[in-house]
């Protein structure tokens, strides 16, 4: 296919303005693009609330739909492929580099502003997004945080969400699952982890964190629980791109 810099001279051959041929090459670009996407697998990415019951849901849409389901698994392919402790990148998992940063400082005792701003956290996030484009390569599956859908728009058929709750529900389920032992603390580990996620997704996308413009979708999985939501997110996904 001609680059769009050969429209000058197809427009001089074919005695049409510039613009015209310019408006063709784009349009036949967008089909190809179309066509290419049609081949490729579907990525459910989940964005979340911390405590919103995202990763029960995420397993459970994976299951109905035959995906494959990937959280706290793209940590350990990303340090085989890294060379970095699976143990430091979950410690630093989801985090801006500012963060990391701070993180390596007190538990080192070394100023890291130079390695994680340079090749080093380079090397984390794209340790990760490598890992996540073999994934959507290889097969369908459900992908919880990490910049999934920012990273993998042109490498497959993303459906985005964002789930979020109530924080009371969310505080109820941070103490169940044992992350906080009381309210007060599950309440301030909410609000942390909630921002901690914004910095890491605002930095390496062009987008904002739970903004509905963001996201296919944005359901407050309290309205109708964590099976009633997964069902409700399989039937979007199965009406958008048929039965699976």
């Amino acid at each position: 296919m001609p680059p769009l810099s050969a429209a000058p001279y197809l427009a001089s051959k074919a005695l049409l303005p510039t613009e015209k041929i310019h408006d063709f090459w784009a349009y036949f670009q967008k089909i190809l693009y179309l066509c290419a996407m049609e081949k490729k697998n579907i990525v459910v990415a989940i964005g979340r609330q911390f405590g919103c019951g995202a990763r029960e849901i995420g397993q459970i849409v994976a299951r109905e739909l035959g995906f494959g389901y990937y959280d706290k698994e793209l940590l350990t392919e990303a340090a085989k492929q890294s060379g970095i402790s699976a143990e430091f990148l979950e410690s630093t998992d989801e985090r801006a580099p500012q963060v990391l940063t701070q993180l390596w400082s007190t538990i080192t005792g070394y100023n890291a502003g130079s390695y994680f701003m340079g090749e080093g956290q380079e090397q984390i996030f794209a340790a990760q997004a490598q890992v996540m484009r073999h994934i959507a390569e290889r097969h369908s599956c459900v992908i919880v945080g990490r910049c999934a859908d920012f990273l993998l728009r042109n490498h497959a058929r993303v459906v985005s969400v964002f789930l979020h709750a109530t924080l009371d529900d969310r505080v109820a389920r941070i103490i169940e699952r044992g992350d906080a032992p009381d309210e007060k603390s599950a309440r301030a580990l909410a609000l942390k982890e909630n921002k901690l996620r914004a910095a890491y997704y605002n930095f390496y996308t062009d987008q904002r964190w739970g903004d509905a413009a963001t996201y296919d979708l944005c359901v407050n999985a309290s309205r109708l629980g964590t099976e009633a939501t997964a069902a409700m997110l399989v039937s979007y996904i199965r009406q958008v791109y048929g039965e699976m």
